[in-house]
C-alpha cells in the first residue's frame, strides 16, 4: 500500500508490532467512536492497520476517519476482490497476523459464534477461523446485553474455539469497551516478543508510607510508573508477573497478581514471603520504600491547635533488597537506586558500591533532580550498572522504552550474552 502521511508516527512509541498487519473490525456500537484512536496507537507500536467496518458502524462513524487514521483504504463491502479472503490469507503479502474486533457488539459476538456471515465484518472473522488466525474480541454494549444468558454462552464457545475477549469495563451499567491502553497490551502480548515465557517475576513499584498519626504521614513523591512499566512489559513478554505495589498514584495494570502494601514492613514481609513460598526466576526492585519511620507513632491524630511544635524522632528501616539473596539466591536480583544532583560518575560509583552491599545481580540508578527524570515523570535517564566495569548509559525515554531496553538486557545478561 502506498505512503500516506498518517503514517508519520509509526513507531514512535515502539517497535513491538513491526512488520504486524492488524486487521482492526469495526461494528455498530457507539464505542466505534474509539477505533481511530486504537488503530493510531498501535501504529505507534509498529503496526499496520487495515480497518474493515459494517454497514452499521458507517452509521457513527464515517470510513474516511479510519482511512485518515490508519493511511490505508478501509473496506466498507465485499466486492469481486473478495476482501475478506484477501485480508485473512489468499495472499501472503496482504495476509492480517492478527483480527481485532473493536468494537464488538453483542449482535457480532452471537453471529460469529453461529457462523453467520452477513457483514464485512463476521465475514473477515469467519475467513480467519479458518485459517486459524489470532482472533480478539473487545465486546461494548449495554450491560443487561452483557449479562444475557445466550450471549455470554456465544463468549464461552469462542473462548472455548480459541478467541481471546478483552474486558468490558462495567460502570454506569454498561459494559464499555476497554480502555485502548488494554486493548494495545493485549495485541502487544499476543503478538510480541515472547522471550520470557515461562519465567516468574517479582517486580516491585511505588513509594511506601509510614505514619506519624492516623492521617499523617512520610513518604517520597514515587508516582509508581516506572515499576508498572517494568512489570507490564514483563508480562507482555510472557512472564509470569506478580507486582507488589505501594502507595503510588498511577494505576495498577491487568493481568497480572497483584499484592497492595503501604509501609516498607509490608512491602519487605510481602517480597519475603512470595520469595520463600514460591519460585521467582528474578525480582525487579523499583519501589522508593521508605528509609526512615518515626521511632514511635501517635496513635490518635495530633492537634495542631494544642501542639504548636512537634519533634518526631526518626529511625532507619531495614532495606529490602539486602534481604534477597538471604532468602532466594537463585533470584536474578535487579536493584534501584535514586540519586540527587550527582555526576554520571558519582551516580555510578555509588550504584556499584550498593549492588556489592546488597549482592544484586544488576542496579539501575537514576538521579531524580534532573529534569525528566523519575519521580511524577513519564520519562526517565538511568544507568544500567553490572558486577563487572559495565554501565549502560539509557538516554531520556519514555519509560516504558527503558523498560524495554531494560529487560533486553536482564534476558541477555542472564543468557550469558554479556
Amino acid at each position: 500500500m502506498s505512503d500516506h502521511p498518517s503514517k508519520d508516527i509509526v513507531e514512535t512509541k515502539g517497535s513491538e508490532l513491526r512488520k504486524k498487519r492488524i486487521v482492526l473490525c469495526i461494528t455498530g456500537s457507539v464505542a466505534a467512536v474509539q477505533s481511530s484512536e486504537i488503530a493510531r496507537e498501535l501504529m505507534r507500536h509498529g503496526a499496520e492497520v487495515v480497518a474493515v467496518m459494517s454497514r452499521m458502524a458507517r452509521k457513527i462513524i464515517n470510513p474516511y476517519l479510519m482511512e485518515w487514521a490508519t493511511g490505508n483504504p478501509v473496506v466498507t463491502e465485499l466486492t469481486g476482490k473478495i476482501e475478506h479472503v484477501a485480508l485473512t490469507g489468499a495472499y501472503p503479502k496482504s495476509r492480517a497476523d492478527l483480527i481485532l474486533v473493536a468494537p464488538a457488539t453483542a449482535n457480532t459476538i452471537s453471529k460469529i459464534a453461529c457462523g453467520i456471515d452477513d457483514t464485512t465484518v463476521t465475514s473477515t472473522v469467519s475467513a480467519a477461523f479458518g485459517l486459524n488466525l489470532p482472533i480478539l474480541i473487545v465486546p461494548a454494549m449495554h450491560e443487561s446485553m452483557y449479562r444475557h444468558p445466550i450471549v455470554t454462552e456465544n463468549m464461552k464457545k469462542l473462548q472455548a474455539l480459541g478467541v481471546e475477549f478483552i474486558g468490558p469495563r462495567i460502570e454506569e451499567g454498561k459494559a464499555k469497551i476497554a480502555t485502548t491502553q488494554s486493548i494495545i497490551n493485549a495485541v502487544i502480548q499476543r503478538l510480541g516478543a515472547r522471550d520470557m515465557k515461562g519465567s516468574r517475576v517479582l517486580v516491585t513499584a511505588g513509594p511506601t508510607i509510614e505514619y506519624i498519626d492516623p492521617i499523617r504521614v512520610i513518604t517520597n513523591k514515587s508516582s509508581g510508573k516506572m515499576g508498572i512499566a517494568v512489570a507490564e512489559e514483563a508480562r507482555r513478554r510472557g512472564a509470569q508477573t506478580t507486582l507488589i505495589f505501594g502507595h503510588g498514584t498511577a494505576s495498577a495494570p491487568s493481568g497480572m497478581k497483584i499484592l497492595s502494601a503501604e509501609t516498607t514492613k509490608q512491602m519487605h514481609d510481602l517480597v519475603l514471603s512470595e520469595l520463600k513460598t514460591s519460585r521467582y526466576d528474578m525480582l525487579i526492585a523499583v519501589a522508593a520504600a521508605a528509609d526512615f519511620a518515626p521511632e514511635s507513632s501517635f496513635k490518635k491524630k495530633v492537634d495542631s491547635h494544642t501542639t504548636p511544635e512537634l519533634q518526631v524522632k526518626l529511625k532507619s528501616l531495614p532495606k529490602i533488597i539486602d534481604q534477597v539473596k538471604k532468602v532466594s539466591p537463585r533470584t536474578f536480583l535487579v536493584a534501584f537506586k535514586a540519586e540527587y544532583n550527582v555526576s554520571n560518575q558519582e551516580l555510578v560509583e555509588r550504584a556499584r558500591k550498593r549492588l556489592k552491599d546488597s549482592k544484586a545481580d544488576l542496579i539501575v540508578a537514576n538521579d531524580v533532580g534532573r529534569k525528566g527524570v523519575g519521580f511524577q515523570t513519564d520519562t526517565n535517564e538511568v544507568f544500567i550498572v553490572g558486577k563487572g566495569r559495565e554501565a549502560v548509559h539509557i538516554k531520556s525515554a519514555p519509560k516504558q522504552d527503558v523498560a524495554k531496553r531494560l529487560l533486553d538486557f536482564i534476558n541477555e545478561k542472564m543468557q550469558g550474552k554479556r
